[in-house]
């Protein structure tokens, strides 16, 4: 373990791992019910995509923690599921099967702008004011889920303002008001307990202070209500589950898939870019989760960063990591799901002191577990997790202080870079925010001739997106 891992050398040991691990699991845990919930609307079999989620995040952590060494785990992005389902399906009347072979194909795009350093260039273009901008932005991004989460907040709509797309998902317009929910319920009183709780054990530097307060939280709900401990002993339908995946399993490349994905020349063009929208989010949601948590914890160090830029191959830490996450939406769409990719919930195992790949695959032992263990891990409930998202924003906002906020010039993309990840509840389009106000600055500063030429072209395919997305 030691010899492998190389704990000693990341200043870490097995316990502080295991911890970490359990901590990113439980933090993550809850798209094991959420992504089925989402892709079943589509037609696909619940059973069949909850096995998928389970696979796809498994395997593709797996590689993260054996082959990178690196605490980052991977499963179906919200967001990416998002727009699998209401978009690509619902919108633009796509069958599954063919918006997984769109997936898949995007994982291949993926593979091969890693293998040939393109992902690993784009990084390296990155200004460190917006590397800056980048970290503390998903510091407010993560500590913003947690706060949704615990349920903390309310909205309201201006009646007519919104859309009701399905029994359970409403679009609202800019109208919508958020606000401080009132503190009567059961749910967000434990939600109080628990942040308070973790806050406590945090701050007097207590081990596994995050896990612990999870835990405790869990305990805490049973006796308040919240948590419902009647499922603990119901058995989950694994063998249905297995049947009904092979619905899903090679689907992506069968006739109904890939084979069909072209055959209407007229649909070509909006397949295409259907394609290079899922590429661009995914490439982006992870170079800006990797910039966000590897710089400030030191999982990816400054020797580490120097030895990408300069080597070739998979030498360095962050090489492998890109080429983990790269093959891991492929082989997710193979069994059946959405993009696969690095969890910013990773940064809750971080904040938990992990700095290895075994905390990664303390995090994949726990996914497969999940297969038989799904209605114990289903009573962790959200209000016990989401005080860890609050506590690791809390940490990585300190990315902030090396940003020189009374230059302008510097200010204005960091901003936007920073505080539209967690408005518009993506990395990428923060990121995507800060290329183009940095562009902007720099032409009215005249200094155009200083933007990466690869920063130059991320930003003419962010804006050619949007523009894309516009007539979708």
């Amino acid at each position: 373990m030691e010899k492998f891992f190389k704990l000693k050398e990341h200043g870490t040991t097995v316990s502080t791992e295991v911890l970490a691990g359990l901590t990113t699991f439980f933090a993550m845990a809850y798209i094991l019910f959420v992504n089925p919930s989402m892709l079943s609307q589509t037609g696909m079999p619940y059973g069949a995509v909850f096995l998928a989620t389970i696979l796809a995040s498994a395997t593709g952590t797996l590689v993260m923690a054996l082959f990178a060494n690196v605490p980052y785990a991977q499963a179906p992005g919200m967001g990416l599921n998002a727009l699998f389902t209401y978009t690509v399906c619902f919108a633009l009347d796509f069958t599954w099967q063919q918006a997984l072979a769109m997936v898949f194909l995007c994982g291949v795009i993926n593979v091969i702008i890693t293998v040939t350093s393109i992902r690993k260039s784009i990084i390296k273009s990155i200004p460190e004011s917006l590397q800056n901008a980048i970290g503390g932005g998903i510091g407010i991004f993560i500590a913003y889920i947690g706060i949704k989460n615990a349920g903390f907040l309310s909205f309201t709509a201006d009646p007519g303002t919104y859309l009701l797309l399905d029994s359970q998902t409403v679009v609202a317009d800019s109208s919508i008001i958020p606000a401080l929910a009132k503190f009567n319920p059961p749910a967000i009183l434990l939600s109080v307990i628990s942040l308070v709780l973790m806050v406590v054990l945090v701050l007097k530097k207590v081990p596994g202070a995050i896990f612990i307060s999870i835990i405790a939280s869990t305990v805490i709900g049973i006796f308040m209500g919240v948590v419902d401990v009647s499922q603990v002993g119901v058995a989950s339908n694994v063998g249905k589950s297995f049947a009904e995946l092979g619905t899903t399993f090679g689907a992506a490349l069968g006739r109904e898939g890939l084979l069909s994905l072209f055959a209407d020349p007229s649909r070509i063009p909006l397949v295409l870019v259907t394609i290079f929208t899922f590429s661009l989010s995914d490439t982006f949601d992870t170079i800006g989760t990797f910039i966000g948590t590897g710089r400030r914890s030191g999982i990816f160090s400054a020797e580490d960063q120097r030895m990408m830029e300069t080597s070739s191959g998979f030498k360095s830490k962050m090489d492998k990591a890109l080429f983990a996450d790269s093959i891991a939406t492929s082989v997710g769409a193979i069994f059946g799901t959405s993009n696969t990719t690095t969890y910013v919930e990773s940064a809750a195992g971080i904040g938990a002191g992990g700095r290895t790949g075994l905390t990664s695959l303390v995090t994949a032992v726990m996914f497969l577990l999940s297969i038989v263990l799904a209605p114990i891990i289903g009573i962790v409930p959200s209000q016990a997790t989401a005080p860890a998202l609050i506590m690791v924003g809390v940490m990585m906002l300190s990315s902030f202080a090396d940003i020189k906020w009374r230059e302008l010039e510097e200010a204005v993309p960091a901003f936007f870079a920073g505080i539209l990840m967690a408005l518009c509840y993506s990395i990428s389009y923060g990121i995507a925010a800060g290329f183009i106000f940095y562009c902007i600055v720099k032409i009215l500063k005249k200094e155009a001739g200083d933007i990466h030429p690869i920063l130059w072209v991320s930003t003419g395919l962010f804006i050619l997106n949007f523009v894309l997305l516009a007539f979708l």
